[in-house]
């Protein structure tokens, strides 16, 4: 089980985020590229502290939204939607090309990763984006209860997935994140965050919002690494999913 972090989110002189601290623990960097968070030189050097640590390279797309950290959802018409995935991406591949590196694969971010995973046709509309700039790009997605249906859709434009599960965040019975401004949305304590963590690792499951147990199949789990006591997180999340894999 891979551990994947949304890096590179500051924004000129506004910090976000431990990246420095958290990048030594983790197996891929989602980079922000610039809509919802990050500016060039930042971005610069998050792919470089990512090369530093042998980290896996993704691009972290997202709608046009600085001010809501991408996180409200927009109407955009498909052909624009392309573009903007494509803009962002190719951004961070000139940035990695220069630095001697590559984006392995691909992660869209906040409320276009959460609209994609509801709306199947904003989902293709991504990955023709994906496919049509490198098909050889991993498209990283939400590990649903429908995990055929976007294999399947996959398919079509002859992508490969890895599915993720989120190691702090509260799942509805439906499979799907609990809005943010649900009250217990985010697990704020190590018990609960390690308990969901060893479930995926050692039985494919975690407990939903009503105490049901969610079969979920994931290849790479997100941790944060924003928060006060982040570091700490990973790190304990880190020695869970290495004690697990060692079984």
């Amino acid at each position: 089980m891979k551990l994947n972090c949304d890096m590179g989110e500051a924004f000129g002189t506004w910090k976000m985020g431990m990246d420095e601290q958290i990048m030594p623990y983790v197996d891929q960097a989602n980079i922000a590229c610039g809509f919802h968070a990050s500016d060039p030189l930042t971005m610069a050097k998050t792919v470089a502290l990512a090369k530093q640590h042998n980290v896996t390279i993704g691009a972290h797309p997202a709608y046009p939204d600085l001010v809501g950290f991408g996180r409200r959802n927009m109407d955009i018409a498909p052909t624009e939607l392309k573009a903007l995935i494509q803009y962002q991406v190719g951004a961070l591949q000139g940035i990695c090309k220069a630095h001697g590196t590559q984006v392995t694969y691909v992660k869209p971010h906040g409320a276009l990763y959460n609209t994609m995973m509801a709306d199947f046709s904003v989902l293709e509309t991504v990955m023709q984006a994906v496919s049509e700039l490198d098909p050889t790009l991993v498209l990283m997605v939400m590990a649903i209860p429908e995990s055929d249906q976007v294999r399947a859709l996959a398919e079509k434009y002859q992508l490969t997935l890895w599915f993720e599960a989120f190691s702090d965040r509260l799942y509805t019975d439906e499979g799907r994140l609990t809005p943010r401004k649900q009250s217990g949305a985010v697990h704020q304590t190590f018990d609960l965050i390690e308990q969901q963590v060893l479930q995926l690792s050692e039985q494919g499951v975690l407990t939903t919002e009503s105490g049901q147990l969610l079969a979920i199949q994931a290849d790479t789990i997100c941790v944060h690494g924003d928060g006060a006591h982040a570091v700490e997180a990973v790190q304990r999340i880190r020695q869970v999913v290495d004690g697990a894999s060692a079984l």
